[in-house]
């Protein structure tokens, strides 16, 4: 049951029965989680007892990826079939729950239809389908994400500003000091929890740092296979949160938790190699090949189409308010941070490029996904990017859209992305966005009835 299969099965076969049942006994296993990843990156699944697990079919209502963020399902005129899919363990992701009370395992499920198709609105399928593009010309994308996130102080009022939490001097950080070693060991009992947990997890992160806003950190990840790094994004967020639940904190993957402070991003490294692991994005002398200028025209060209997959929600442009904190333009340059899509100063084994622009909020599988159809849109159509920006590019003019609305229409508009990412899922996944704004723009806000009550 690898990941690249392509036809569903009623049950495990009895030899990968027997390989899912060694594991699960020599590690004592109870409970076995098993799920899927919906369109806002958050498991959506069964807990099954662990000597049952793989001895029947399991199945879930395809209508998993109609579901709003808060819940609710897309709009009955959208005639979304509430069908079964089947799900079938990838069992290369079977993985230890490190923070359970009771030993438990986790593992992903691929959703097919009864015809052994699969099935095109999951978001693990879209990414898929992506990589197959680039597999038919003989490429291999590799990619290593950054993310960054917040702990915050615990409390449950939804209409209380967010705080920092108290360190382990009981002191609240409230000044901004990045790349601060203090303010790290600071939170080290939490810190030493994460790490353990990644490990037991086979998460790979790398470097651990303290970013712009107060207890805001940013984790990066060693490079690899795009669905995998997906999955140990999506993993990490479930595990930062436990982690900082046992340390009587609250974490945040929001893109702008505080008003005053720094946005959270998900920064995303990417290269292509070819099937003898040569990176395409540099010429036999080392120096930039046409595709490698291909695929940053394709991400200046695609990415404002693409851009409800980098910014989700409608909290997501309040990160780009302040250009001086977040890149909010297409442009590039080598090694400046104050580009959306930087070059990292490297080696021509290791040149790559870093999209800077996606929120941590997003669905790891659709923003890689994203990014990757843009540049493979950009190689295929020999695209030409800008000239590289010299100095700093913050003030730029925008470059990006400013509204989700904007971004909804741009993507259920783009025949591009639809050709990249699937027809059935750009139409569910902007609808599902439009339902989403709608139940926002109901809600009155404190500034409305502060400021415009009674003064309008």
């Amino acid at each position: 049951m690898r990941a690249g299969r392509t036809q569903a099965s009623d049950r495990c076969n009895v030899s990968e029965q027997d390989v899912f049942q060694a594991w699960l006994t020599e590690r004592k296993i109870e409970d076995v989680e098993a799920f899927v990843p919906d369109m806002a990156g958050s498991a959506r699944g069964k807990v099954v007892p662990a000597d049952k697990f793989g001895s029947g079919q399991m199945k879930m209502p395809e209508a998993i990826f109609a579901q709003t963020i808060s819940g609710d399902y897309v709009s009955n005129e959208h005639n979304v079939e509430d069908r079964d899919m089947l799900l079938v363990p990838d069992s290369t992701t079977l993985r230890p729950v490190p923070w359970t009370a009771d030993p438990a395992a986790s593992v992903f499920l691929d959703c097919y239809h009864n015809d052994g198709s699969p099935v095109e609105a999951s978001p693990r399928g879209v990414l898929r389908g992506v990589l197959g593009k680039y597999e038919a010309q003989g490429w291999v994308p590799v990619v290593a994400p950054e993310v960054e996130f917040y702990l915050l102080n615990a409390h449950s009022d939804p209409n209380a500003e967010a705080e920092p939490p108290q360190g382990r001097l009981g002191r609240t950080e409230g000044a901004r000091q990045p790349y601060s070693i203090d303010t790290m060991n600071d939170f080290e009992p939490f810190i030493n929890d994460l790490y353990k947990y990644c490990e037991e997890q086979r998460i790979r992160i790398d470097t651990l740092s303290q970013e712009m806003g107060p207890a805001q950190f940013e984790i990066n990840f060693l490079h690899g296979n795009p669905i995998e790094l997906a999955d140990q994004v999506f993993l990490f967020k479930r595990t930062v949160r436990e982690a900082a639940i046992e340390h009587e904190m609250h974490a945040t993957f929001l893109a702008k938790p505080m008003a005053e402070e720094a946005g959270s991003a998900l920064h995303i490294h990417q290269s292509i190699v070819d099937k003898g692991g040569k990176n395409i994005f540099s010429n036999k002398n080392g120096e930039p090949s046409k595709l490698f200028y291909g695929f940053l025209g394709g991400l200046q060209r695609y990415m404002p189409d693409a851009m409800l997959l980098f910014a989700p929600y409608v909290n997501s442009y309040r990160r780009f308010l302040n250009p001086w904190s977040s890149p909010v333009n297409l442009a590039w340059a080598i090694d400046n941070r104050t580009v959306g899509l930087r070059v990292p100063d490297s080696d021509a084994e290791n040149r790559r490029i870093e999209n800077r622009l996606a929120g941590s909020d997003v669905n790891p599988y659709l923003a890689i996904a994203g990014t990757l159809a843009c540049g493979y849109l950009g190689m295929m159509e020999g695209l030409k990017p800008t000239d590289p920006i010299e100095g700093s590019a913050y003030g730029e003019d925008y470059s990006l859209h400013r509204h989700i609305y904007v971004a909804t229409d741009a993507l259920r508009e783009s025949n591009a992305m639809r050709s990249m990412l699937g027809e059935t899922f750009v139409d569910l996944y902007c609808n599902l966005k439009d339902d989403e704004y709608k139940e926002f723009q109901e809600i009155i806000t404190p500034w409305e009835r502060e400021i415009l009550m009674f003064n309008v």
